[in-house]
């Protein structure tokens, strides 16, 4: 599904992205780890068209790189970005509504916001709530639908888990490999490392943007860098 070669992501001066290298199977998910600066936002966003990047970008088999993000966005790439970033003065069922707005005629929206509302029933309970009265969990509830709303065959999602209570970041992680589980590819990047690496089939472990790891996900997991950087063992 996802294919990533050699890309490099600069800011001015400064490489955020160093020539790296993915691959992520059709149903797979691949968690992209490392911390903060290692350059996994630059990696997602390279990939959803919303930075300028050198290198190789191909979804399902097709060059993507370059490509501006709503033409990516109609061939099935979803993006939930860190911090949420909903449309915080229009109501649940308006944010819901304008991520699908692109995609598809109105009548096939309804039948989504419907379908999102029953996947998450706190959403059909705040439907006509603003989206910037939400808890921080409620919102992130509401970035994942909206993005859904797409109906992607590729989510990018960008630290989902940030910032929220460890009950809703069980219920996200829960929520994710459901995803999975119903054969949506994604690409994970999250600083919850051992849950993280508990639902994904791959891992890789970014540092000064580069691949400083990589492999089948209970590997990584098992490898002495990853236990004592990150899993405190």
């Amino acid at each position: 599904m996802l294919a990533v070669r050699d890309l490099k992501v600069r800011y001015g001066a400064v490489e955020a992205v160093r020539g790296l290298d993915l691959s992520l199977a059709r149903g797979q998910l691949l968690a992209l780890l490392g911390a903060n600066g290692a350059g996994k936002t630059s990696t997602l966003a390279a990939i959803a068209g919303l930075v300028p990047a050198a290198g190789r970008i191909e979804i399902a088999g097709e060059t993507a790189g370059g490509l501006p993000p709503e033409t990516l966005a109609r061939r099935g790439v979803a993006l939930v970005p860190e911090g949420r970033r909903l449309f915080a003065g229009l109501t649940v069922a308006e944010n819901l509504t304008l991520g699908g707005a692109v995609h598809t005629p109105p009548a096939e929206r309804r039948r989504r916001v419907a379908a999102m509302e029953e996947r998450f029933p706190v959403l059909a309970e705040r439907r006509h709530q603003k989206a910037g009265l939400l808890s921080g969990g409620e919102q992130q509830m509401l970035a994942l639908a909206r993005a859904l709303m797409a109906g992607p065959r590729l989510l990018l999602l960008d630290e989902p888990s940030l910032g929220l209570a460890p009950q809703m970041v069980e219920r996200v992680f829960d929520i994710v490999a459901g995803l999975k589980a119903e054969g949506l590819t994604i690409l994970l990047v999250e600083q919850n490392v051992p849950m993280s690496l508990a639902i994904a089939d791959q891992a890789v472990v970014l540092a000064n943007g580069r691949a400083a790891l990589s492999g089948p996900a209970a590997e990584v997991a098992a490898s002495d860098h990853v236990r004592r950087a990150y899993l405190a063992a």
